[in-house]
């Protein structure tokens, strides 16, 4: 009898870890591939901006994110920010065999500005807030905050053919902790601190190539970056 019963949990837990239940392998790289793109409207002080990123646990094939996003741009005339209004859509993945999705709509509103130090160190502070609309999920806000660093290295500004360091590091705040079924999140919800080689080919197109490490409350785990940038 405890033979028999022995076998059964094996068999149970066996069968658990081959559908879905495995945990996240902090040790597998990931990688993300991403298409960052925003243009004015001639001279106006209108605009837009987007990006689509598909995410992997893994190199590729194992999806943990695909995100869709774009909005509309606001510049002022005699200020040195950009004000967006947006919506995005992402469909994230399970890690490993388990082929289920969940999908979320977005709504953002974000304030983007510039500061340069001295003559080679470009900065941008980006300021975001979000309302999340995720499936089988109350309603929830976030919080995010991203410094970014651009270093030329082998000239001294931003031009063509510009070879570059890029950082950033973003902070993610959860608006609430109640997600619905009694399950709740803390109010930490991630952070991403990045490092990457970039070249800007000509004014308005760069690429980046890099290495992310997200830290949440349950995991951390490295995620190859590959982007490109455009300037339509």
């Amino acid at each position: 009898m405890k033979k028999s019963l022995f076998l059964l949990v094996v068999s149970i837990s066996f069968f658990l870890s081959k559908n879905g239940n495995a945990q996240i392998n902090e040790n597998q790289t990931g990688a993300w591939y991403m298409y960052f793109f925003n243009a004015t409207f001639k001279e106006s002080s209108w605009g837009v901006q987007g990006d689509i990123q598909y995410r992997n646990w893994d190199i590729a094939g194992d999806l943990e994110q695909l995100l869709l996003r774009g909005g509309i741009t606001y510049k002022p005339k005699n200020a040195n920010i950009k004000l967006t209004l947006g919506y995005g859509n992402v469909t994230t993945g399970s890690f490993g065999s388990d082929n289920s999705t969940t999908t979320e709509s977005r709504i953002y509103q974000e304030a983007l500005f510039p500061v340069k130090f001295g003559s080679r160190v470009y900065t941008n502070h980006r300021f975001r807030y979000e309302q999340r609309f995720v499936e089988n999920q109350d309603f929830r806000t976030r919080y995010r905050y991203n410094l970014f660093f651009n270093i030329p290295l082998n000239k001294a500004a931003m031009d063509d053919k510009t070879l570059y360091l890029a950082v950033y590091n973003e902070l993610f705040i959860n608006g609430q902790r109640n997600i619905g079924n009694g399950n709740t999140v803390e109010v930490f919800d991630r952070n991403r601190l990045y490092g990457a080689l970039g070249y800007m080919i000509k004014k308005g197109l760069k690429i980046q190539l890099g290495l992310m490490r997200q830290t949440t409350n349950s995991w951390s785990k490295n995620q190859i970056q590959v982007s490109f940038h455009q300037k339509l």
